[in-house]
């Protein structure tokens, strides 16, 4: 009889590459979140670079004997989706590949066990019971890395800080210690080497507290805030997104939203109930099926309330040279239809398919009893209230639009006694408007209508997207970030395209190059763009003779 075996290092440098940052980065965010699901309110990084190792303790809840010896197997946890931020104690065992052993010591109630382990070969982690080395004083857990490399970036204390830092950033700011409590209770305090770190203010800065409400819910679903620079720091430029203290994205480009080059604008959002949503490295958001359309919708609020944020800064493109997308969109939803059966990679892109989980419930169209909608609003200071009011401003309030409120969908004629409030302005339609809109809680809350409102069922747009953005140093026409295709506006063609009235056939062709890669193989490159190209001027052509609606396909 044969036995299954597993090459441990590979299996182990693989995980390793799962995750987009540093090695000694990723263990170390890693044993953080672990020891942050177990309950910890204090965690100690305690390197020595005489001895080069670094010891990690926190006073979480600890470990019986069976759950230590359970630990040293590959992806053993005891945590189910959206409990944690911890990936099954990777962060330890990805140790094994820069530590001659790892030893563990746990302690909860009158247990007071611990291990050593390494990597023996590619095949074999032996480990075995050892006395308490004495690592904690009280319950917990504590783990030293004994290092390989006597210059590991693990044995720098500044580097430790920055690290936690930056991933732990809401753990770290006094604006979201309310928010915070529901997960973890008591504050958690980080020490490294010996210092606890503080909580650091960066001068010069207008801060713009916001609040995500879901459903029937009186406490907010998320807080955060949008911050404006003089100059904004490296690390911190575009909008970060958050779930249980952990940072998971950073930037504009899992947004979708494009500021002028001109704007200095920062974010951090904390939303505990996408911690369901992770994909099964944490490092990420799973974007398809229910767990995605969660991740979707919070992502579509963020965008409405960052970009009436930046106008009210006046942050925002020109409208006059900033070409509309509608029409775009349409015939490379067109073409992406017909090119799908051919190229399978292409299906992800596809707005709808057929099986497809494509129709949620939105607001505002038809008679029908929906579950309500995603409500998300701009705090101010007048009506700023809960625990939102842990978020204060930092320098010169930022001015609110009046009146502002997130747009809606189109609506069919109201009797007078549905009529809006006439404080109500409207408000131009955006894409978010168009696929699914936002309403304001204090309206929702009048009607009445927390947890159903009237509206039928309208498709939210999950497919692909067309925005642009200005990279003069970038000599690509167009690059794909998830399902977005950034066009280069800074490019020489695209000003070329403007002047000529060919826009059409520049995004064509841009659309074209930056899904290639995804398409085919590099040597059929060349076909796809051709196949792309003649089925965009199909799908023109088709839109003429059927006045602007596609004729639908006849069943067999």
């Amino acid at each position: 009889m044969g036995e299954t075996r597993v090459d441990l290092q590979h299996l182990l440098e693989d995980l390793r590459d799962a995750y987009t940052g540093a090695l000694e980065e990723t263990i170390l965010t890693e044993v953080v979140a672990n020891a942050l699901d177990s309950g910890a309110t204090r965690i100690r990084l305690l390197p020595q670079p005489a001895d080069a190792t670094l010891t990690i303790v926190d006073d979480g809840r600890g470990m019986q004997r069976r759950e230590l010896a359970r630990y040293h197997d590959v992806a053993a946890s005891s945590k189910a989706r959206g409990e944690g931020i911890g990936f099954a104690g990777v962060g330890i065992k990805l140790g094994l590949l820069v530590s001659r052993e790892v030893v563990t010591e746990t302690r909860r109630g009158a247990t007071h066990v611990a291990t050593r382990w390494h990597l023996a070969s590619r095949h074999r982690a032996p480990w075995k019971w050892i006395p308490p080395p004495g690592l904690m004083a009280s319950r917990g857990t504590a783990v030293r890395l004994s290092l390989t490399n006597q210059l590991s970036p693990l044995l720098d204390a500044g580097y430790l800080e920055e690290i936690v830092r930056r991933h732990f950033e809401p753990l770290l700011d006094a604006a979201f210690d309310g928010f915070m409590r529901r997960q973890y209770g008591d504050r958690v305090a980080f020490e490294v080497d010996g210092r606890v770190l503080t909580r650091t203010e960066v001068p010069g800065f207008e801060r713009v507290p916001i609040s995500i409400r879901l459903g029937r819910r009186r406490t907010p679903s998320a807080i955060g805030f949008l911050e404006r620079y003089a100059v904004v720091p490296a690390d911190r430029e575009g909008i970060a997104i958050s779930t249980f203290g952990k940072v998971i994205k950073r930037g504009w480009d899992w947004l979708a939203v494009t500021p002028p080059p001109r704007a200095h604008i920062s974010g951090l959002i904390e939303i505990p109930d996408l911690a369901a949503c992770l994909t099964l490295s944490k490092n990420d958001f799973i974007r398809t099926g229910a767990r995605g359309a969660s991740y979707l919708a919070y992502r579509k609020a963020i965008q409405e309330m960052v970009s009436r944020q930046l106008a009210a800064w006046g942050d925002v493109r020109d409208a006059e040279t900033r070409p509309r997308t509608a029409r775009l969109e349409r015939d490379l939803e067109r073409v992406l239809e017909d090119l799908a059966g051919d190229f399978p990679l292409l299906q992800s892109l596809v707005d709808r398919r057929v099986g497809g989980q494509k129709r949620l419930p939105m607001p505002g169209r038809g008679d029908e009893r929906v579950p309500a909608p995603l409500f998300a609003n701009m705090m101010a200071d007048d009506e700023a209230g809960g625990e939102a009011s842990a978020l204060p401003r930092a320098g010169a309030p930022a001015k609110q639009p009046q009146g502002s409120s997130s747009p809606k969908p189109e609506s069919p004629p109201r009797s007078p006694e549905e009529a809006p409030p006439s404080g109500d302005q409207p408000v131009p339609e955006t894409e978010a408007a168009r696929t699914g809109g936002l309403l304001h809680p204090h309206r929702a809350a009048s009607a009445g209508a927390l947890d159903t409102i009237v509206g039928r069922r309208q498709p939210a747009r999950y497919g692909l997207l067309v925005q642009f953005e200005s990279r003069s140093d970038d000599p690509e026409l167009a690059r794909l970030v998830d399902s977005t295709v950034w066009i280069n506006d800074a490019h020489p063609a695209f000003t070329r395209a403007i002047r000529s009235r060919s826009l059409g056939y520049h995004t064509a062709l841009a659309v074209a190059l930056a899904l290639a890669p995804l398409a085919v193989e590099a040597h059929a490159e060349h076909t796809f763009i051709t196949q792309f190209l003649a089925h965009w001027g199909s799908a023109e052509a088709t839109m003429r003779r059927t006045g602007g609606r596609r004729r639908p396909k006849k069943s067999a």
